[in-house]
């Protein structure tokens, strides 16, 4: 199920495809939502133009670095310089609302309904749109957590007051070296909560997330469940791509439906059973929301 060649894009157009979306959901036992960071980028929280310029000019002038994306990488001269940019980055897509509307539109949406959501974003946004935090897995970290480089243990850390503190300290570029973040255990420096390779700490509440989202997988395993994959694109396709093509092939009661800006694909084995949508995720949530609005006043 995970080659590309077996792919099959949709013809059909956008207002049967809404049409079609609106219909699954309303028919579903049950939502599994697959989320990536074309979701994110729909809802305003993109990583260059306008919103990179403005938060880090001076990173430009002096570093010409391109996009948020490529500044992560960016081997910066000392440990105060690095977390003036990561304070930046973390602070603006973690603890502000995202521009656009998109996901509390998509809880209104959901709202009511068995759901759960399953996330490869690391922004929180879900949570700051009012989702029930109990029906989310973010697999690959949060942007508001700490831990350990070494790692010594499998705690993390709310970052929030410090990330602020960095942010509102910070000059020429440089946070003051007493806000370099330390684990409390061992003394090491610690790092972001984001999975980059095997260090990344699975904590407890990561745990918890994990097996709900497994509890969800299994009780709807034989039930009428919609597979709504929004902005995931080829970087990591075995987290919620692939493993969603093969729910859809191994229970004919599910329907895939895959929404993607330039990328929305099925594999044609389940295509008799998907909606492909290339379009703003937010666009099409628009369109949803309208449909229901149209049947509430029938």
């Amino acid at each position: 199920m995970s080659s590309k060649s077996r792919t099959n894009k949709s013809t059909e157009n956008f207002s049967n495809k809404i049409e079609r979306l609106y219909t699954a959901i309303q028919n579903a036992d049950a939502i599994l939502i697959g989320a990536g960071a074309g979701l994110s980028t729909s809802a305003g929280l993109t990583y260059s133009g306008r919103r990179f310029e403005e938060h880090f000019a001076d990173f430009i002038e002096k570093y010409h670095i391109p996009d948020m994306y490529s500044g992560g990488f960016y081997p910066f001269t000392d440990p105060e310089e690095y977390w003036a940019w990561w304070s930046r980055h973390i602070y603006w897509n973690r603890y502000v609302d995202a521009p656009n509307p998109v996901y509390p539109a998509l809880r209104r949406l959901v709202e009511g309904r068995d759901y759960f959501v399953l996330t490869t974003n690391v922004d929180h946004q879900f949570q700051r749109a009012g989702f029930d935090k109990k029906r989310l897995f973010y697999t690959q970290g949060d942007y508001g957590l700490f831990q350990c480089s070494e790692p010594c243990c499998r705690e993390t850390y709310d970052n929030e007051t410090v990330i602020r503190q960095m942010l509102a300290r910070q000059k020429d570029m440089r946070i003051p070296s007493e806000l370099l973040p330390v684990c409390p255990h061992c003394g090491k420096p610690m790092t972001m909560n984001l999975r980059s390779d095997n260090r990344f700490v699975e904590d407890e509440g990561w745990q918890r997330a994990a097996e709900r989202y497994e509890d969800f997988v299994w009780s709807n395993q034989n039930r009428r469940i919609l597979l709504m994959e929004l902005g995931v694109g080829c970087n990591t396709p075995g987290i919620i791509k692939y493993p969603f093509w093969q729910m859809a092939a191994e229970n004919p009661k599910a329907v895939y439906a895959c929404v993607n800006y330039g990328e929305a694909v099925c594999p044609k084995e389940i295509a008799d059973r998907s909606i492909i949508v290339n379009a703003d995720i937010g666009e099409v949530v628009s369109a949803l929301l309208g449909e229901a609005d149209c049947s509430d006043e029938l």
